[in-house]
């Protein structure tokens, strides 16, 4: 198809438009109309638009509409997830609970860990870490299938009690007999004091520690 140069009124319209909404940076439904009209009002007669492509052009404003209702459908939706969200993690305020993590804060001289293992292991190796990187302590856990936990007592390698209130990150190597890891992942439990939800997933403060709602598991109290 070819289109001819609009006439000279039409071009300064379409300039004087053009110049007003410079600060517009979408298509609205009303610009889409605009411009399949200004394409039949200038089209080239010996060379009309066929029955096919107008038909196209139509369908294609039709899809046009649905996505825009569609994503203002999928922002409101997201909004009211997110509170939902919101909402649902207050009750977990004052409850202990366990959850996916890595990271714990050293609490009454004490801090407790878990970890899921896919079927028996043969060997497990546990580390800490403190919050730069140091290894405090090693040591070894059960095997069994499914949920592990162990309770450090603060105490580093050489005997030493660490002071409270520092995160220490704990490492699980696990493996059967054939030398496969069969680790799933780790756990903390803490009693959830807060939430923060300054981020779009809202996230709950686990022992001091700020852990997903998502990565919630469990509810021990």
């Amino acid at each position: 198809m070819t289109v001819s140069a609009a006439s000279s009124s039409t071009a300064t319209t379409s300039s004087t438009s053009s110049s007003s909404d410079t600060s517009r940076t979408t298509l609205s439904s009303t610009d889409f109309l605009q411009l399949l009209v200004s394409e039949l009002q200038n089209q080239d007669p010996l060379n009309a638009t066929s029955v096919t492509d107008f038909i196209n052009q139509m369908t294609s404003y039709a899809n046009y509409t649905s996505q825009q209702s569609l994503n203002s459908s999928m922002t409101s939706l997201a909004g009211s997830f997110s509170s939902l969200v919101t909402l649902n993690s207050v009750n977990y305020i004052g409850h202990t609970v366990e959850a996916k993590s890595d990271t714990a804060v050293l609490s009454n001289g004490s801090a407790t860990f878990g970890y899921s293992l896919s079927s028996a292991a043969s060997n497990v190796s546990i580390s800490i870490k403190d919050s730069s990187g140091s290894t405090v302590w090693t040591g070894t856990g059960t095997g069994n299938k499914g949920a592990n936990s162990i309770t450090w007592d603060g105490t580093d390698s050489s005997g030493n009690q660490l002071s409270d209130g520092g995160q220490y990150t704990i490492s699980v190597t696990a493996t059967d007999s054939a030398g496969t890891s069969v680790l799933n992942y780790t756990t903390v439990t803490g009693t959830v004091t807060g939430i923060d939800t300054s981020t779009s997933t809202p996230s709950l403060t686990v022992g001091g520690v700020p852990v997903s709602a998502s990565n919630i598991i469990g509810v021990t109290s």
